[in-house]
């Protein structure tokens, strides 16, 4: 009767992408068999900046670089260790993220096409190696738009510390942006905004509110993200392939400037709620023609 009741549960398990560390990630997203690491942890390629400030090292400084396939097809994943210092974007992590994507651009440029990841988890850039981190992170930008001229570039913003400051513009960068409701995004986070522009702002601690203005949910019902998915490790392997599937989109979000500045003029600073926004990229009007048409 127990062995029944356990087969009858069984097909509701499902394994949280958002619990995995950044290695198990990646693993999980290429094809079984063909993960490889380079630069792992043995490698010791260790940040120089931080034991000067009595902050205790990682050996990988909290990214992972794997190599494999994807659908038989040559990928590379960068993972970001949200476990480690928050996930900050660092002079060590974020040139192996740089380089991994510039790696891949070669490969492109010489017509092996390499399938890019990017598995965001970060705050932004490390304050301790400020300047570096911020350097770096351009670098990674910069590859991103090369990269993306040959094959998608796909993120991915899974949860739960999300994707901030200028790791928010690589990943606004990417061809296609998959999120889970828990992920978020945004410039800044809402411990910033509370202590720059005050409580009245945005409370930090309204965890409800927090989500529904930035939360994953929110995002791609703004366009700012492409797909949205449970926090199921088949889910999110699903929507990546399916990026990939789509190939090059005919213009990036980052190509759609006037788009996106005519949407940020409908809105009224001075009464932004989550529907407002929501309303700004779906009126009303076509809600209610798609349920007549329904």
């Amino acid at each position: 009767m127990n062995h029944a009741a356990n087969a009858h549960r069984a097909p509701l398990l499902r394994e949280s992408f958002i619990e995995l560390p950044a290695r198990e990630r990646a693993r999980a997203l290429l094809d079984a068999g063909s993960f490889r690491e380079l630069l792992g942890p043995f490698d010791k390629i260790e940040s120089p900046w931080l034991p000067m400030q009595d902050i205790v090292c990682q050996a990988d400084d909290g990214c992972v670089i794997a190599r494999g396939t994807l659908d038989g097809e040559p990928a590379v994943i960068a993972a970001i260790e949200s476990a480690f210092q928050g996930g900050s974007i660092g002079e060590v992590s974020g040139s192996k993220i740089a380089a991994a994507l510039e790696m891949a651009l070669r490969d492109c440029e010489r017509g092996k096409l390499v399938r890019p990841v990017v598995l965001f988890e970060t705050g932004g850039v490390r304050l301790q190696e400020a300047n570096l981190g911020l350097a770096v992170i351009a670098e990674i930008q910069a590859a991103i738009v090369a990269l993306r001229r040959h094959v998608p570039v796909v993120g991915v913003i899974a949860g739960m510390v999300g994707c901030f400051g200028g790791m928010s513009l690589a990943a606004a960068l990417c061809s296609y942006l998959v999120v889970t409701k828990q992920g978020r995004l945004g410039m800044n986070g809402p411990e910033v905004i509370e202590q720059e522009a005050g409580i009245d702002e945005l409370d930090a601690s309204d965890r409800r509110r927090v989500w529904q203005l930035i939360g994953g949910e929110q995002r791609a019902a703004t366009a700012l993200a492409d797909q949205l998915v449970d926090d199921a490790t088949d889910a999110v392997r699903s929507a990546v392939r399916a990026a990939f599937a789509q190939g090059v989109p005919a213009a990036h979000r980052s190509e759609q400037v006037d788009t996106f500045l005519d949407r940020l003029a409908q809105i009224d600073p001075a009464s932004v709620t989550p529907q407002t926004m929501r309303d700004v990229y779906n009126p009303p009007s076509h809600h209610a023609t798609s349920k007549e048409q329904a």
